[in-house]
């Protein structure tokens, strides 16, 4: 399939190590999403029209496809289009009921698009709190999710008697660690509702939402399967989305509006959180991937993953420099237990040092070698990966700095960041070996060096 449908890749020379970035589009993706546009005419959805009826038609096909894969209930659950897993989080954020009393609580290895959430927590008087990192393997522990969520003598009162919100990744995107999906019913038991991130972790696992019931799941399609881009999701359970308040109105949203009258009436189903027209002639392409992805078959991919990724944190620990030192620091879990395929590291020098991550990111983009490297939009798993507490960043909070730098001396680390390795759908042992070669042949036995960095210009 690789040398078919992702030829690209090994004609071009490609060592691609950035799946939690995005996937890879299929040439037969590609070749489906011209066919489609050149074999039948689509128009502006919100119309009678035949070809607005096209579009319509086609828009409510992926979304019965987003469910089926979800093993979504449709009379549960139901699935808005958005530009992506970030907007998918500000349509929550926008519309939670939060007020005085209420509480956001997130954990702390969360998206920057999902710990955004807690300005508008904020903004209406709700509390904030967080679930701290606090084992080596970066992981969050049962004991602190219980901690942060104490039952009450409200359970069992009506929905909208919900304490409050709780978000946390089913995966990370900085470390892979995979947290508990059990959180979600805790979390219900006690009065909250749940935001569970998803983007990382559905490109190689099932989620099967008649088990697992969150209120609130953003994806990312691209992450799974590679295009298209600029379509993402937020299947939300019915029930949780009739609790939300939209802020504003726009075009599509609405069933009636009167401008002189000063009123309007939102639509009553998923449409009202759908901004203006939705991408009609991307959306179609959701479907295609979904097929594609499990006609290949997501326990293959997972399976395939989990290999490459257990293989890879093997051969890293066991990299030493001349002096018997470790070329390698794993943040997170060292080996595949309970953790997806993704890898965050930095490379020491034999005085254990670390390499600093902007030479690895030029080095490896000279070889055709694609990784990612910094903080991933993810402050508070650096933060724990680092060892950065809280009195430290709050002595920090008194200075005023102006630059990513500045951040970077005041905290007095070592490095601005970690490099990424993560795998996916077309992964194979050719890259794993390729990425390994480099890093013996760059860094072992060299000291560890900044000269001639460029400064950094954002996290």
């Amino acid at each position: 399939m690789r040398s078919t449908e992702y030829a690209y890749l090994d004609d071009d020379g490609v060592v691609y190590l950035d799946y939690a970035g995005a996937g890879l589009a299929a040439t037969a993706q590609l070749r489906a999403h011209r066919d489609r546009l050149t074999e039948r005419c689509f128009g502006n959805p919100h119309s009678e029209n035949p070809t607005s009826k096209a579009a319509t038609e086609v828009v409510e096909q992926a979304r019965r496809a987003v469910l089926a894969h979800l093993n979504a209930d449709p009379e549960e659950y139901c699935a808005i289009f958005t530009a992506n897993a970030s907007a998918a989080c500000r349509l929550v954020g926008e519309a939670y009921p939060f007020a005085r009393g209420s509480r956001f609580v997130v954990s702390s290895d969360n998206h920057n698009s999902v710990i955004g959430i807690r300005e508008f927590a904020r903004a209406r008087g709700a509390q904030v709190a967080h679930l701290p990192i606090d084992t080596p393997e970066l992981r969050i522990t049962d004991s602190a999710v219980h901690a942060a969520l104490p039952p009450h003598l409200g359970v069992g009162r009506p929905d909208r008697a919900r304490r409050g919100l709780l978000a946390y990744p089913a995966q990370s995107n900085f470390t892979g660690v995979q947290h508990p999906l059990e959180w979600v019913r805790v979390a219900h038991e006690n009065g909250y509702d749940v935001l569970l991130d998803a983007a990382a972790y559905l490109p190689t696992n099932e989620l099967d939402l008649r088990i697992v019931q969150p209120d609130f799941i953003p994806i990312s399609w691209y992450k799974l399967f590679g295009y298209p881009t600029g379509v993402g999701c937020l299947v939300a359970r019915r029930d949780a989305l009739a609790r939300l308040r939209r802020p504003w109105f726009a075009g599509g949203t609405i069933a009636a509006v009167s401008l002189q009258g000063d009123w309007h009436v939102m639509t009553d189903d998923e449409t009202a959180f759908e901004d203006g027209t939705p991408n009609f002639l991307s959306i179609p392409d959701v479907t295609f991937g979904i097929g594609w992805l499990r006609d290949i078959g997501l326990e293959v991919v997972h399976r395939r993953v989990a290999c490459l990724t257990g293989w890879l944190l093997d051969r890293l620990q066991s990299l030493t420099h001349d002096n018997g030192a470790p070329m390698v620091r794993i943040y997170g879990p060292p080996d595949a237990t309970r953790r997806g395929g993704t890898v965050a590291f930095n490379f020491l020098d034999p005085d254990g040092v670390v390499v600093d991550e902007r030479l690895v990111a030029t080095e490896s983009a000279a070889v055709g070698i694609s990784l990612r490297t910094g903080c991933f939009c993810n402050p508070g798993a650096g933060e724990g990966a680092f060892g950065i507490e809280l009195p430290v960043l709050r002595r920090l909070f008194r200075k005023r700095l102006a630059t990513v730098e500045e951040y970077v001396s005041a905290l007095g680390l070592p490095s601005g960041g970690a490099i990424r390795v993560s795998f996916g759908l077309v992964s194979n042992i050719a890259d794993v070996e390729t990425f390994l070669r480099f890093a013996e042949s760059a860094y072992r036995n060299r000291p560890a060096t900044v000269e001639g960095l460029q400064p950094r210009e954002r996290c």
